[in-house]
């Protein structure tokens, strides 16, 4: 019967179309802009275990560093946009253009989620010769070149807080890349670095254990995480008026990805950010919760790129001005 109605249909010339599968059908690539262990890496790998229940799905994650995060944005961009590569991402890419790193953006993607915020810390290995933000800057100006920082190269976190820190306290030390958070703060214990500007949740349990102390915290009232820690506001108020700032965790599509499988990865992550455990975890490591998707996505990220990109240029850090771009001065 079946035969006799396919070639019915054959016969009057009209076309047997298959039933479209469900998204998704298949593994969904997640590709994480940073190396394992650091801040992107685990938040992540927190979420996603909750999303991909939501979501009927399983999703297969990868690390993918270099280029300051620029090579697994690449990599997602040059893909097709079918949600089935994600790229999950922190903050640099919106600084890109004005560091003259790339001409694509997070203008180039939908945003499924933006997760969190984090808060900046800057923190020094257990014996290093200063314990506050004051004594630090008085040790690097009698010594310069001497004390090491550690960087993830230009337009991350450690780099918008080093401008921050040069536009009030000019520094002069010595730089050491690493290819992400994680990495850097392997050094910073192992004694290869002195100072490291990072997110608190990265560095928020080595703190606890000892193997890195807490110079100041990058905010303008203390953190529950850590209650004992100062903030730089209150050895030195002047920082106020660039503060509260902090990097951010994101979740990404390709521009152009249907909209029903973008409804399908907003709900789930929706869902998974929901999670106890997820949330136990980001308020344990001092993260701020957000979930935003959609226009509040959108605007999140303008509002973000437009006060960072001014930061940075206005502190001689970018390479061009925001200007040029059309990214609007706050």
């Amino acid at each position: 019967m079946k035969k006799t109605l396919i070639g019915a249909a054959l016969a009057l010339g009209l076309a047997v179309v298959p039933a479209l599968a469900e998204y998704p059908d298949k593994e969904i690539q997640g590709i994480i802009q940073w190396g394992a262990g650091g801040s992107t890496d685990t938040v992540m790998r927190a979420v996603t275990p909750h999303a991909e229940k939501a979501l009927g799905g399983k999703i297969v994650m990868q690390n993918v560093t270099g280029g300051v995060g620029a090579l697994a944005l690449n990599m997602v961009e040059s893909g097709d946009a079918d949600g089935y590569t994600i790229l999950f991402g922190a903050e640099n890419p919106l600084l890109y253009k004005v560091m003259k790193l790339g001409e694509k953006d997070y203008s180039d993607f939908t945003p499924i989620n933006v997760l969190a915020r984090g808060i900046p810390i800057l923190v020094a290995r257990p014996d290093a010769p200063f314990n506050t933000y004051p004594e630090m800057i008085a040790y690097i100006n009698a010594n310069p070149k001497a004390v090491k920082f550690g960087s993830t190269g230009p337009g991350g976190l450690p780099s918008v807080v080093t401008a921050m820190i040069n536009q009030k306290t000019p520094i002069d030390v010595t730089f050491v890349p690493y290819d992400g958070d994680g990495p850097a703060l392997t050094a910073l214990q192992g004694g290869a670095i002195d100072v490291m500007p990072a997110v608190l949740g990265a560095a928020v349990e080595n703190i606890k254990a000892g193997t890195m102390k807490p110079i100041a915290l990058f905010d303008v009232e203390p953190t529950p995480a850590l209650p004992d820690v100062p903030t730089i506001v209150s050895t030195n108020p002047e920082f106020a008026e660039m503060l509260p700032w902090g990097p951010f965790f994101g979740i990404f599509v390709k521009k152009g990805t249907p909209d029903d499988v973008v409804a399908k990865l907003v709900a789930a992550y929706q869902e998974g950010a929901k999670n106890e455990d997820f949330l136990k975890l980001m308020d344990g490591r001092g993260f701020k919760m957000m979930s935003l998707s959609g226009a509040e996505a959108e605007d999140f990220l303008k509002k973000w790129q437009a006060t960072t990109s001014w930061l940075v240029w206005e502190a001689g850090l970018a390479k061009a001005s925001p200007e040029e771009f059309g990214i609007p001065k706050p």
